[in-house]
């Protein structure tokens, strides 16, 4: 079959990457039944070879390639190495892909990817793959999760920021940057600033400034300065948050990757998402989903506060 055979029947979708542990799989099982009860067709593509314990229903699977304990074993290769040459092969083999596919036609679909970082920075074979989807009428948008929990600290939170634009500039897809596990942010500590700070990635001097208040980063603050100076000058990262248990959180991110990637819903998935979030939130419900988080993680503090005083 030919890469243009597809005709003109466009397919939609997302890529779900990110970091090891940033919650991919969990989102895509959480999309999956999400989309789902709005009455589209979602089928999840597991294209993580180390990824053994799915928690979705997967309608096609790496593993019938290629596994990374297979790569391990024959070729003598550590985790890391095993996992590129996994992505080496399945571009090699791109048109199993391509066949498989074939059968999820009038499908949504969720592309769960490996957790490796460097197959986004700048490692080639994914982003050759995902270009490939492309030419076969998929219209794809890059969901880039990453762990809230880096808030929390203000020099990991600038190495997030380098990470998710660099990863922007390498895939070449519509990107859509998701802050992830929102539910625990209040476990990791408190925020420096307010969290739509962190969401909308606003005047970052005020970081650099933070960091320079610690012993360790204020020999560092030129290059941090430098840094920075790197990503405002883009001006392309910001973040969503995400709780996958929170209905409005979901429809919220929902939205933005419809927009991303160009999928417009129709009318009866439009009734189906008023009648879904008039039983979740309620007709009166107003707030954004950043204020929402927001305001539920001051509650949080407040009370952790009370419970300090109340113990002195």
């Amino acid at each position: 079959m030919s890469e243009g055979s597809r005709g003109t029947s466009l397919a939609f979708g997302q890529v779900v990457i990110g970091p090891p542990g940033s919650g991919k799989s969990t989102y895509c099982h959480a999309m999956r039944e999400f989309l789902g009860r709005l009455g589209r067709r979602v089928a999840v593509v597991n294209l993580d070879p180390a990824n053994e314990a799915l928690p979705y229903p997967c309608a096609l699977d790496i593993a019938q390639l290629i596994t990374l304990p297979d790569v391990m074993d024959s070729l003598r290769l550590g985790p890391n190495g095993g996992l590129l040459y996994c992505m080496e092969y399945l571009e090699a083999n791109v048109d199993w892909l391509q066949e498989k596919l074939e059968g999820l036609k009038g499908h949504y679909v969720l592309f769960d990817c490996p957790g490796q970082v460097e197959l986004y920075t700048h490692h080639s074979s994914l982003k050759n793959v995902f270009a490939h989807l492309a030419k076969w009428n998929f219209r794809l948008a890059a969901v880039h999760l990453v762990d809230s929990h880096y808030c929390t600290d203000p020099g990991k939170f600038i190495s997030v920021l380098c990470t998710s634009l660099s990863t922007m500039l390498h895939v070449e897809l519509p990107h859509v940057n998701i802050l992830s596990k929102m539910d625990l942010i209040e476990q990791y500590g408190k925020l420096a600033f307010n969290l739509d700070y962190y969401t909308e990635v606003l005047d970052l001097s005020y970081l650099v400034d933070h960091l320079a208040s610690d012993p360790f980063f204020r020999n560092y603050r030129r290059l941090n300065e430098k840094l920075v100076e790197v990503i405002e000058d883009y001006s392309l990262v910001s973040f969503v948050p995400l709780n996958v248990q929170d209905k409005e959180s979901m429809r919220q991110v929902m939205q933005v990757v419809d927009k991303a990637n160009g999928y417009s819903f129709g009318d009866q998935e439009h009734r189906s998402l008023e009648a879904l979030m008039s039983a979740a939130v309620g007709a009166d419900f107003h707030f954004s989903s950043t204020l929402a988080v927001q305001e539920k993680y001051v509650q949080s503090q407040d009370k952790a506060v009370e419970e300090e005083v109340m113990d002195l």
